[in-house]
């Protein structure tokens, strides 16, 4: 009796190791946990860009699309974890539909219509992909401060999202008294959970909050039980929904922004590799983690879908938890695949109000924050660091805030769209260009001044 509890005690602690043997029992509550993080957020994006389209697309439209999301990001979920051929990083990265192209991808609906925006996907995720493929050849010029420059500007970009969800998202109750209520007691909850807490269980903070935030929000009226069963029982996703149209300014316009996602996505893997394994991310594990970015797009765009990428919210979940093993998060995959066969299923997950995944995510995503401050710190003091990280984060901080970001208005409307409203991206695009113009040994001649 002692070695099997001696046993089950270490299978326990295997949630912290990527290949480590954990109980389907115990894996379950903690794959959920990272599904249900990012489940409305996943479903969001699609709501917004089709909801642009010109002509509009049906409600019937749009439900199929929000299906196809739910099971397209459960496929590329286990593609990451468990890759197929180069393509994936075996990393617990969670993949989902990104608001990262909200807002180029509803422009190019809202001007050639939705399939115009499916082209655009299909040829943009294919370049990207190939992209990842070929990184070897230019991961050098994405260095270890130019990676934690951008970790970082990650983190502030979700604070507004964090802030957004709290007061009840996109609805006209937000900052209403109810909202504000249940973000806050979902928020306590996590936070009382993890002071209270033993062991393994302490790291289910997130789950805890979400299952109370639920109950509470059924009790206020602000979840509506009669559409979970609505859809019927089972439902295959459709292919091809829409037959792709490709127009070069779409394009051109969608393989910029891939690039943007591939920076982010490269932040986003390194910033799980550095808080969840205490290492630094392999030049392999850049490469499949962004092949797999291009190439789940492109097959998302196949099911009518926007492109899919690495969700911030679920690295800031394994920063906070240390929970980083692969068969623990392929059961969240596994239940996102269900929630796109099952509508019940889907519909659940989708009830989730926004007031509790906001008193959930708004301390992870501070989370993601801290680990990008870890990784600067990591990369050392030296002057060159300090600038490069500095006027990096204030011009991509300072340019974007929506109060300043008539700056941006001499610009051409392509550049606007990719950079205005995008911390991250314009983070990027500085730290290269400081990392590729400095000299390498600014500290060598500020000594011999």
């Amino acid at each position: 009796m002692g070695n099997t509890g001696k046993n089950a005690n270490c299978s326990i602690h295997n949630i912290y190791k990527l290949d480590g043997r954990v109980p389907v029992a115990k894996a379950i509550p903690f794959g959920l946990q990272h599904i249900l993080a990012m489940f409305v957020s996943n479903l969001a994006p699609i709501t917004i860009i089709a909801g642009a389209a010109k002509p509009a697309l049906t409600t019937a439209q749009i439900g199929v699309l929000l299906q196809n999301a739910m099971f397209v990001a459960g496929i590329a979920t286990m593609i990451q974890l468990y890759p197929v051929w180069k393509i994936g990083s075996r990393l617990p990265v969670v993949m989902g539909v990104s608001f990262t192209f909200v807002t180029v991808l509803s422009t190019i609906s809202a001007n050639y219509g939705y399939p115009a925006v499916i082209g655009a996907v299909l040829i943009g995720g294919l370049v990207e992909g190939t992209l990842g493929l070929l990184a070897k050849y230019w991961r050098k010029v994405i260095t270890p401060i130019v990676a934690a420059s951008v970790v970082t500007a990650i983190g502030f970009s979700l604070f507004t999202v964090g802030a957004r969800s709290f007061g009840g998202g996109y609805h006209e109750d937000f900052g209403s008294a109810q909202n504000l209520l249940l973000g806050s007691i979902t928020l306590l909850t996590c936070l009382l959970w993890n002071i209270f807490a033993k062991g393994y269980l302490k790291q289910l903070s997130v789950l805890a909050g979400l299952i109370v935030g639920y109950v509470l929000a059924i009790f206020l009226g602000k979840v509506d039980l009669s559409l979970i069963m609505s859809g019927g029982i089972l439902s295959l996703p459709t292919i091809m929904p829409f037959k792709p149209e490709f127009h070069p300014g779409a394009i051109l316009s969608a393989c910029i922004i891939f690039l943007v996602s591939a920076a982010e996505t490269i932040g986003d893997t390194s910033a799980l590799v550095s808080g969840g394994l205490d290492r630094q991310i392999t030049g392999e594990e850049i490469s499949g983690s962004l092949a797999c970015d291009g190439y789940a797009s492109a097959f998302s765009a196949l099911f009518g879908c926007p492109p899919v990428t690495s969700f911030s919210q679920n690295v800031g979940l394994v920063a906070m938890t240390k929970v980083v093993n692969r068969f623990t998060i392929m059961t969240g995959a596994v239940s996102m695949i269900l929630a796109g066969l099952l509508p019940p299923v889907g519909n659940f997950f989708a009830s989730l109000p926004d007031a509790v995944l906001g008193g959930c995510t708004i301390m992870m995503f501070g989370s993601i924050l801290t680990s990008g401050i870890q990784m600067i710190a990591a990369c050392g003091f030296e002057q060159r660091n300090i600038v490069i990280a500095s006027l990096s984060l204030s011009v991509g901080i300072g340019f974007t805030t929506a109060s300043e970001v008539g700056i941006w208005d001499i610009f051409p409307p392509l550049v606007q769209s990719v950079f205005a409203s995008n911390v991250v991206a314009v983070v990027f695009v500085m730290s290269i260009i400081l990392s590729i113009l400095l000299p390498k040994d600014m500290d060598i001649k500020k000594m011999e001044g």
